[in-house]
């Protein structure tokens, strides 16, 4: 049996919510990305958090006081926990590989790859000056990198979060998606190998 959930945590313009969508079709799963954060707003009655949350360039400029950020976290955790139960998911971001770090059945992923290719990428995409979508690309890093920092009090870029980190520069999607697959195939069977020991000189 595959891992009952995967986590995919990705950068803006590194094909990760592609990845994840291709990820799901080759398992069979459910990709769960903002249905997440309707549901955990509506669990606990913020639905600005929802709009804030996805609102992911700060373009709306809404800010939930500290008590409504409080009851969505608490929220997206619980909702979390009840989709591993079910199993069969993709969870795309809201901070998954810290908040079902540890859970022996779900794998952790990470797609990563550099300013610059993603930049380009975002200019293809929308037609836009690079420039405009390079301050698009690290808006977004920066809005990720203290999402985590502030409300989990840990390191997006830390790769022991993840059991798996993965760099699109050179990697297709599709390439990408089979790496995952295999690894979320092997994860429940992968025993508890002995230490490495140190050569003899």
């Amino acid at each position: 049996m595959p891992a009952r959930a995967i986590t995919i945590s990705r950068q803006l313009g590194s094909w990760g919510s592609l990845i994840a969508q291709m990820v799901a079709q080759r398992l069979g799963y459910r990709v769960i990305w903002r249905e997440l954060i309707h549901q955990a707003a509506r669990r606990a009655c913020v639905p600005e958090v929802a709009l804030a949350t996805i609102d992911e360039l700060g373009l709306l400029g809404i800010r939930p006081s500290s008590q409504a950020r409080a009851a969505y976290h608490q929220a997206v955790r619980q909702v979390m926990e009840e989709l591993v139960a079910e199993g069969g998911v993709v969870i795309v971001g809201r901070a998954g590989q810290v908040i079902l770090h540890g859970h022996p059945e779900v794998l952790h992923v990470q797609v990563v790859a550099s300013v610059s290719a993603r930049a380009e990428r975002i200019a293809r995409r929308q037609n836009i000056p690079l420039e405009a979508a390079l301050a698009q690309v690290t808006t977004s890093d920066r809005t990720r990198r203290n999402y985590l920092r502030r409300y989990y009090h840990a390191r997006w870029d830390d790769p022991l979060w993840y059991d798996v980190v993965i760099n699109t520069e050179r990697l297709t999607p599709a390439a990408a998606a089979e790496l995952i697959y295999l690894a979320a195939m092997q994860l429940p069977r992968i025993p508890n190998l002995p230490e490495e020991s140190e050569p003899k000189p």
